[in-house]
């Protein structure tokens, strides 16, 4: 019991410092790229530097941490849902780059609260799925937020704002055909994160050259070798895939409804941090409208839970049962574990190494990694 306990406390003490890492990497991300755009208006070379950094650093660090290689995917397939994805991943990344550019951070992560609403609207477009009132009724505090938000801004921009909403409608749509993705191929959601960070890499190369690589040729920060932006550049890059790494190491610890709670969480500390460094004016009724975006996120993702609560059916318990369980042999659960005795439940073989890491989910559930993109 005392061993549990234990156990317990410091798998607590783990998710913790893991948030707390998370929120200082993203908003030093945020921070950082915001300095970059300010002195180098590049957001589409911006984009390619982070591209770059998945592509180069997650092949070797995957590797070195063992975690499963994907099999081969069906070309039909590839084409038909991997290849959309990474389009998707690279719209959303230039628009999430120009937006920062356009108008201050807490703005524009103020207007990714509404991911919730895109995510409502696109699975009842392309899966016909209805919600039930109480989550259309917690959608409410979200526009109400960013419409104060949005109306209060000292510094708006148009330009800024829609970037920032055809931004977030992507890594809504992300989030949403990912989960396919990885049911149907069971491949590792780290392992998916590389190998669309290498698809969007190779279709954005040629557009790059074309539309940005002339001009950021002459700028004086590359001309005159200017360390500052250059270094600037670099540690934008790492941080974004440490950003990355580390919010899926975090949704492999806990549930769902835990990480959207603490992904919010994350939202306002990055508010608040660009506000503090950046030092961007706000009026207080601003300030009201960011504040009820964020509620509204959080009222989206209790309504999501009272709803799945509901959903569940209870199965009827008899006393006088008959039925008797045998436990699994060695206590191994294949689904939890992932393997038994190396091999997976298709019957492939699969590398050993963490479990945590192979598996991609802690959780009998597998429900934590359903989740991409943030």
């Amino acid at each position: 019991m005392l061993g549990g306990k234990r156990t317990g406390s410091r798998h607590i003490a783990v998710v913790l410092l893991m948030c707390l890492f998370w929120y200082v990497i993203s908003s030093s991300n945020n921070v950082i790229g915001k300095m970059v755009l300010n002195e180098f208006p590049f957001p589409m070379t911006v984009t390619l530097v982070q591209l770059c950094s998945i592509t180069l650093y997650s092949g070797p660090f995957f590797n070195l941490w063992r975690i499963r290689k994907y099999q081969d995917i069906p070309r039909p397939y590839y084409y038909r849902l991997i290849v959309p994805l990474a389009l998707g991943k690279l719209l959303a990344s230039v628009t999430s780059h120009i937006s920062l550019w356009k108008v201050p951070v807490s703005y524009a992560h103020t207007v990714k609260a509404t991911m919730p609403l895109f995510t409502v609207v696109l699975t009842r477009l392309f899966f016909g799925e209805k919600q039930p009132t109480l989550v259309y009724l917690s959608l409410l505090p979200i526009i109400t937020g960013v419409g104060i938000a949005t109306v209060t801004e000292i510094s708006f921009d148009m330009m800024g704002l829609i970037s920032a909403l055809i931004s977030t409608m992507g890594f809504s749509m992300q989030n949403i055909f990912s989960k396919k993705v990885l049911k149907d191929t069971n491949i590792h959601h780290l392992r998916l994160l590389h190998l669309l960070g290498k698809l969007s890499l190779f279709i954005f190369l040629p557009l790059w050259l074309y539309m940005d690589s002339f001009a950021v040729f002459r700028h004086t920060a590359i001309k005159n070798l200017d360390y500052r932006v250059i270094a600037l550049l670099f540690a934008d890059g790492v941080l974004n895939w440490l950003q990355n790494i580390i919010a899926f190491s975090v949704l492999s610890l806990v549930t769902p409804l835990t990480y959207a709670v603490a992904s919010a969480s994350k939202r306002i500390f990055v508010i608040a941090v660009s506000l503090l460094i950046l030092g961007n004016p706000v009026t207080w009724v601003n300030c009201l409208g960011m504040t009820l975006a964020i509620v509204g996120v959080l009222c989206y993702n209790r309504a999501k839970q009272i709803t799945r609560g509901r959903e569940q059916p209870t199965l009827p318990l008899s006393q006088n049962s008959n039925v008797k369980y045998s436990p699994l042999s060695q206590q191994t659960d294949p689904y939890y574990r992932g393997s038994v005795n190396g091999k997976l439940s298709n019957g492939l073989h699969r590398a050993p190494g963490n479990s945590l890491l192979a598996n991609g989910s802690g959780m009998p559930s597998g429900t934590a990694t359903r989740l991409l993109f943030v």
